[in-house]
């Protein structure tokens, strides 16, 4: 009993120093969710080490970005989606191969003598865009919709997509029995899509059909969190991470007549709770005691992984046809990495591609990433709105 409670203290100085560093950071006109990373960050052990990350919190912060991904979802226009597939593609090819490039120049120049198979798996990390912080970012400054929000989204998508494949090939190649057949790993992709797109079509026109029936039982709640739960479960076991099946659950219900309903009473559940606890765990997994040991290299990898982004994403952009300050505001969205490249960064450290040094910079990327990228979104989008006044 012991343990059942020490937990439930931990989520309540969890609850309340996500909602303090929420406060502050919106008095001093920044998101919200900057303050709550911030926060994790002095609960953990960085800082305080009042409160460990458990599997618990784990198992709560991934509901929590999985919601959120729902969220996201359910405000995406499905019209304006099909309208940015072209331009999404462009960003996420941009958004792949610079960031993969710099990171193998990376580790030939601070790590010459390391071999060509750490640099190919640093650029793989590099690769993986973590947009919840931007959905969140987006959210609040009221910019999830515009053409900027749907351009990052599905770029996201595809980003995730492409890095799968490549992490396949590269273990493929210096561990092949770790990885998995690259054409079976395609077919899974495939009919992860073909899925979404069977079930969600289904799905939405029954939802439509018992709409009635369906709000008179007060069942739409329920209904929506047993497939997002569903959809995120079987994304994941055919290979695409599980935030992007949650995502997909979003757009099916954005086509239904509960969309508004099922938004307002996600968005209760997700921030009273999950969201948060979700923030302040990447602050909690983040131990910066050793940086200074590897600091030349952190910084190398910091500067590569904000640059490949901001390249490669902006260059996609422009062919997409977005003006400079649209191309600024989408490779600016795309820069955060969190759970997957940490994900990527433990495999390549088990498999022993990386060195301990790589996995500390990696570390260190993660946490600037996700809190550079609320402010500099703020201020590309208020600079924007000053120039049209």
């Amino acid at each position: 009993m012991k343990g059942d409670v020490t937990f439930l203290l931990h989520i309540a100085v969890i609850l309340l120093f996500a909602n303090l560093g929420g406060f502050v950071s919106r008095k001093l006109k920044q998101p919200a969710v900057l303050g709550q990373i911030v926060a994790g960050l002095l609960l953990g052990p960085s800082v305080l080490a009042l409160i460990e990350t458990t599997e618990a919190l784990k198992h709560m912060a991934e509901i929590g970005v999985i919601l959120l991904m729902f969220i996201a979802g359910l405000e995406t226009d499905i019209d304006d989606l099909k309208a940015s597939s072209k331009s999404s593609a462009f960003i996420a090819l941009g958004g792949v191969v610079v960031p993969l490039a710099l990171g193998i120049l990376a580790i030939m120049l601070v790590k010459p003598q390391s071999n060509i198979n750490e640099g190919l798996f640093l650029g793989v990390i590099l690769t993986a865009t973590s947009i919840s912080i931007t959905v969140q970012a987006l959210r609040e400054l009221r910019q999830l919709k515009t053409r900027q929000g749907v351009g990052i989204l599905g770029a996201a998508i595809i980003d995730d997509v492409v890095g799968i494949i490549i992490l396949t090939l590269i273990i493929s190649m210096v561990s092949p029995f770790q990885g998995e057949n690259i054409l079976w790993v395609l077919g899974k992709i495939i009919i992860f899509f073909v899925l979404s797109v069977g079930l969600g079509i289904i799905f939405s026109k029954l939802l439509t059909k018992y709409s009635e029936i369906v709000i008179r039982d007060n069942r739409v709640l329920t209904a929506a969190l047993i497939f997002c739960f569903l959809l995120a479960f079987a994304a994941e076991e055919l290979g695409v991470a599980a935030i992007i099946g949650a995502y997909f659950t979003g757009v099916v219900f954005s086509t239904t007549p509960h969309r508004n309903r099922v938004s307002h009473e996600i968005q209760r559940i997700a921030y009273s709770l999950f969201t948060p606890i979700f923030f302040i765990n990447i602050g909690l997994s983040v131990k910066i005691g050793n940086v200074m040991e590897v600091l030349g290299l952190s910084v190398v990898v910091i500067i590569v992984a904000i640059l490949g982004k901001v390249i490669g994403c902006g260059i996609g952009a422009k062919i997409s046809k977005f003006s400079n300050r649209e191309a600024l505001q989408i490779s600016i969205g795309m820069i955060p990495r969190a759970e997957v490249a940490l994900i990527i960064t433990n495999l390549g450290l088990k498999l022993g591609i990386i060195g301990k040094d790589v996995f500390t910079a990696i570390i260190l990327m993660v946490l600037v990433s996700t809190i550079i990228t609320p402010p500099l979104l703020k201020l590309s989008f208020r600079s924007s709105e000053n120039k049209l006044q």
